[in-house]
């Protein structure tokens, strides 16, 4: 699985090292003395890759880059690969979605492996989006009607009900509701159900 990695390390002989490396494996790399440096590049985090980050880094620090990369809506996977693993570091650069915490000195197997499986996490979590983005210009496709009948099928609703609580007739329900499952490419109740979840129509509070 190619892709382009973005080492950020503030050692010249390890950059040029990893970047050797990787290279090597395939990967186009791109590298960066500073946090700062990688900020002012704004990398595509549409293209396949990660970004392999330093934990102590003169100016702002590796957990710090991460921070502002979260912030500004970055979606590239980070693997820490650091000579001063600390747990207290580690628990928070994880919990705040880094994809792995690495040691140095590394051998190029587990490099390689923490690479892939951070290009491997953001091609799904692509995926994801794709597919939320689908759902929503499907969503906006029903009209008000449509969309009332929608609200109340995923919250478990029968049809009687439906057409009771919107002052219509059950006829008129099974139409809108076929409806609603041909806009929303949905074949079951289930399914439908599950993208009303994905689209944050449902949540605990419902019944």
């Amino acid at each position: 699985m190619p892709g382009l990695i973005h080492v950020v390390d503030d050692d010249e002989s390890f950059r040029t090292a990893i970047g050797r490396r990787l290279k090597l494996a395939g990967y186009d790399v791109q590298t960066y003395a500073s946090a700062q440096e990688l900020l002012n590049a704004t990398p595509d985090d549409e293209r396949p890759g990660c970004i392999l980050l330093d934990v102590r880094i003169p100016g702002l620090s590796g957990p710090e880059l991460q921070t502002r990369l979260i912030a500004s809506g970055s979606t590239l996977p980070i693997v820490f690969l650091t000579g001063h693993a600390d747990t207290p570091t580690t628990v928070r650069a994880m919990k705040a979605g880094a994809e792995d915490f690495l040691t140095k000195p590394i051998s190029s197997e587990q490099l390689i492996d923490a690479i892939e499986r951070a290009l491997a996490r953001q091609s799904a979590a692509q995926a994801q989006r794709r597919r939320l983005d689908i759902f929503r210009v499907h969503l906006g496709a029903l009209t008000q009607r449509e969309r009332q009948v929608f609200d109340l099928i995923v919250r478990g609703r029968i049809n009687k009900q439906i057409a009771h609580q919107l002052g219509t007739t059950e006829r008129t329900v099974k139409a809108h509701r076929h409806q609603v499952m041909e806009k929303m490419q949905a074949h079951s109740l289930a399914e439908l159900v599950s993208i009303a979840e994905r689209l944050g129509m449902l949540d605990a509070s419902d019944d």
